[in-house]
């Protein structure tokens, strides 16, 4: 009697934890049906189409889904996709590597006959200052160093910096005319180089509406023509500065106004940093007295050059993939999604164009998860391109997933905290999103993503709203 007793009280215990459960998935899913409903119904939001999927964080089991198979763009949050897909298939401790070597011989005078190369895998950190390792200044020391060790005295021949992997300098499909001369629109070598940017300052006019002039650049590219063409704004307007340019140009147009009261670096995109880099690494060797008889080239030099003899001088490895992935999430880096999604279609297939990068993202997901391919329709890894169309079901999806492996630490250390909730956000114009992980006050977990198009009025009012209906997973 005792045990059956006490498998009834079991039994009761189990099915009251079971109704319990029920009760609370009622009524979470009807909080945030309240809350969505609430949220649809603003005026911003009347030629608009908005999804919301949440999750179970732990069970994975559906709270609630509106518009959920409907592919929208993404902006920045399709950064988590390409972050996951890095992490699960290359793996936390990937690895870039550049390497440095010389072609010919060295005589006994110290005169290289033959040339310098810096040979790159597409390494986005190269010549960055989020890492102590990848500094410019210090890349640039250590492959001094290493030349002056070698015994090269000069240089009878060139500085080249081969960019062929990647077939040079190129942007992305899909990509618009007013991003690629910003730093947020560079585009993606196999020898990036200072995150393929470099900035400018300006000394505002006192009066408003007057040129507002270029006083410094942080970086020496005397190969560059910048027509400046800005203007000063009122105190209070801030940073309206845009360059226009794109790969290989070498005239940068900078438009806009600048704040009469702003101090910032306005940071533009570099049109060939592979050059930049040849050219800053020549310019290095020279004040050290050493000095290459023939100009700075990139890759297009290289089917001229005979590398039958060669020396490797330096092989240098990037920061591993979990502190890429930080940084890459953290700072929305554009160039980072685009390097991880050409290191997955080269480690992959052998293949270097951003859609097969894209096309092998789809592939991946869809054994992984049973994603469709129109579930994630994108052109890109960073969400740059207003083309990208991918489901809140998809992405949030592949969030789920992603509390179940070993580099989910690390992923999750990478989410920037917005409306005191882990999550990456999106932004171009017309589109917002939101995707990320929270735990509630009462332990209850979630994955959800939330994505808006079309909307109207000010983005900042918009993310106000976003926030206030997630805030009913608090």
């Amino acid at each position: 009697m005792k045990k059956i007793a006490l498998y009834s009280i079991t039994l009761s215990t189990y099915a009251f934890t079971a109704v319990t459960s029920s009760l609370f998935a009622q009524n979470i899913r009807t909080g945030i049906q309240e809350a969505f409903n609430q949220f649809q119904n603003q005026e911003s939001l009347k030629n608009a189409i908005s999804s919301l999927t949440v999750f179970d964080g732990k069970t994975g089991q559906t709270i609630f889904a509106a518009n959920e198979n409907i592919g929208l763009a993404t902006a920045s949050t399709m950064k988590v996709i390409t972050a996951a897909t890095a992490l699960d298939f290359l793996g936390k401790s990937y690895q870039f590597k550049t390497t440095l070597y010389y072609t010919g011989s060295i005589d006994e005078n110290g005169v290289l006959n033959g040339n310098i190369i810096v040979s790159g895998t597409g390494d986005p950190t190269l010549g960055s200052d989020r890492y102590p390792e990848t500094n410019a200044a210090i890349v640039l020391n250590k492959w001094i160093t290493a030349i002056q060790n070698a015994g090269i005295r000069s240089i009878n021949g060139a500085v080249i910096a081969d960019d062929r992997l990647y077939n040079g300098n190129q942007i992305p499909g899909g990509w618009i005319w007013t991003d690629m001369g910003n730093y947020y629109g560079a585009g993606i070598s196999s020898l990036n180089w200072r995150e393929n940017a470099f900035g400018i300052n300006f000394s505002p006019s006192n009066k408003v509406g007057a040129k507002a002039e270029i006083i410094q650049d942080t970086t020496r590219a005397p190969y560059l023509n910048i027509i400046n063409e800005t203007t000063t704004g009122k105190a209070g307007t801030g940073d309206n500065v845009y360059a226009y340019s794109a790969p290989y140009s070498t005239k940068i147009f900078v438009r806009g106004s600048y704040g009469q009261d702003l101090k910032k670096t306005i940071e533009l995109a570099s049109p060939d940093p592979a050059y930049d880099l040849a050219f800053q690494l020549n310019e290095g060797l020279n004040k050290q007295g050493i000095v290459a008889i023939q100009p700075p080239a990139t890759g297009a030099k290289m089917d001229s050059i005979d590398v039958s003899q060669k020396q490797t001088l330096d092989v240098h490895l990037s920061p591993t993939m979990d502190k890429i992935v930080y940084w890459f999430n953290q700072k929305s880096i554009n160039l980072y999604g685009e390097a991880l999604l050409k290191a997955i279609a080269y480690t992959t297939a052998g293949k270097t164009g951003t859609d097969d990068g894209a096309n092998y993202i789809q592939k991946y997901w869809n054994a992984k998860l049973g994603i469709k391919p129109g579930e994630i329709n994108s052109v890109d890894g960073s969400g740059l391109s207003p083309q990208n169309r991918v489901t809140t079901l998809a992405m949030n999806k592949i969030m789920q997933y992603a509390q179940k492996q070993n580099w989910y630490p690390v992923f999750y250390e990478s989410l920037p905290t917005y409306n005191e909730m882990k999550m990456k956000s999106g932004t171009i114009a017309g589109a917002l999103g939101y995707t990320g992980v929270h735990t509630a006050k009462n332990g209850q977990s979630f994955t959800y993503t939330l994505l808006v198009n079309n909307y109207s009025g000010s983005g900042a009012n918009m993310r106000r709203q976003m926030f206030k209906l997630l805030d009913v997973l608090k």
